[in-house]
């Protein structure tokens, strides 16, 4: 027997071979049932035959990538013909009884069935020889190794299909790693220019400037909010997706909350004109949970309905707690959203395509449904023909 290296691709099979936790089990039914003392399922190429496995009991010698030279075994010309071999006693069988291969290896009796995968191509033997002469040529037998050997091709084609999954799997992650970190660093990186021009256009809207040089200074500053708004939205949703999930610090302050939600509608109508917000806050009751996540999350929601809402009639928002319930309401008149988009808002990177969202990213409902989800709480939307309403209700 040899015992060279083996080339990756057949050590590849082999081990294939050795994962199926039912080949010691086959094998040692098929010694029992057919008083055969050595099996094995051996690969079989153009060039190698090599043991996938054996059962040995007759110290034949063979182990789990022990070669034999090709040219010395049936299992070669099966390979060629791709049709079972059975001997049951080589001395009075008139092909076999001058063959090679029994004089070499010291046999009588033999059988040996083909494994084919599942796209047709051979793939090796299932093998069994004795030195003592053993009645095979019968049909349990031949079904039974017919059996066997499909079993097995089952087995290789399940694992090779779970490998090539979990390879691409492995890509997949590993590619959506490095998209993720990317936005994350593109979005640190872009935080600091966006506050100086922030800063630079407050400090030009204090100056005594002609009423041109105001507007524009006034452009900047509402862009710079906007763009915060995104890179905010890219922040969490990569850090959302390397899985450090919605991070929240909660308190109770809610004076702190009510007057955040107070300036987030403020920012927001002064940077849009076009609509008249409505505002109720009624927090009856105390409750913890993340000031700055909540203000986020309706900012977002408010900056949604001033996007996609009319104009010629107010935004309302209606912000309360009692009877064990923190309620946050953004109801604004319009279009009516489509059925068959509603389904899909709380995904990241969908939007509507409408006329007043060609600038989105699709990520800002996605974020406000994952800090509902970390309160506890959940979002939901309901639209008519009259007015669409999102609502964020979580459990005090």
């Amino acid at each position: 027997m040899l015992k060279n290296t083996i080339d990756p691709f057949l050590q590849n099979d082999i081990d294939n071979i050795v994962q199926i936790e039912a080949i010691p089990s086959l094998l040692n039914v098929i010694c029992k049932t057919t008083g055969m003392r050595f099996s094995a399922v051996a690969r079989v190429t153009d060039e190698k035959w090599i043991t996938c496995m054996a059962q040995d009991e007759i110290n034949f010698g063979l182990k789990t990538g022990d070669e034999l030279i090709l040219e010395t075994t049936l299992c070669n010309e099966i390979r060629q013909h791709q049709n079972p071999v059975i001997i049951d006693e080589v001395a009075t069988n008139e092909i076999y009884c001058n063959h090679h291969t029994p004089a070499k290896y010291g046999f009588q009796s033999y059988i040996s069935f083909p494994i084919f995968k599942s796209d047709g191509s051979f793939f090796g033997t299932l093998c069994a020889i004795d030195p003592k002469p053993v009645k095979l040529d019968k049909k349990e037998t031949r079904e039974l190794f017919e059996l066997y050997a499909q079993l097995i091709s089952f087995h290789l084609d399940a694992i090779e299909k779970l490998t090539d999954l979990n390879i691409k799997l492995k890509e997949e992650k590993h590619i959506g790693e490095l998209r993720e970190t990317f936005i994350a660093v593109l979005g640190h990186d872009l935080r600091n220019p966006i506050g100086t021009t922030r800063m630079c256009a407050d400090i030009l809207l204090k100056m005594d400037l002609p009423e041109i040089a105001n507007r524009q200074a006034s452009t900047i500053k509402s862009t710079s909010y906007r763009m915060q708004g995104l890179i905010d939205n890219l922040l969490d949703f990569a850090k959302g997706h390397l899985g450090e999930g919605i991070r929240l610090e909660l308190s109770n302050n809610h004076q702190q909350l009510e007057k955040i939600l107070q300036q987030v509608t403020k920012e927001i109508t002064t940077v849009d004109k076009k609509h008249e917000v409505e505002i109720k806050i009624n927090l009856k009751e105390k409750f913890t949970c993340d000031i700055n996540r909540i203000s986020q999350l309706y900012s977002n929601l408010l900056g949604n309905a001033v996007k996609h809402g009319a104009t010629n009639k107010p935004i309302h928002t209606d912000i309360q707690s009692g009877n064990g319930v923190f309620e946050l309401s953004v109801t604004n008149s319009g279009e009516k959203i489509p059925d068959d988009k509603i389904k899909n808002l709380f995904k990241p990177f969908f939007t509507t395509n409408s006329a007043n969202n060609k600038s989105g990213l699709g990520l800002g409902l996605y974020i406000a449904s994952e800090i509902a989800k970390a309160h506890k709480g959940t979002l939901s939307v309901d639209s008519t023909e009259e007015r669409t309403i999102f609502q964020f209700s979580m459990p005090i």
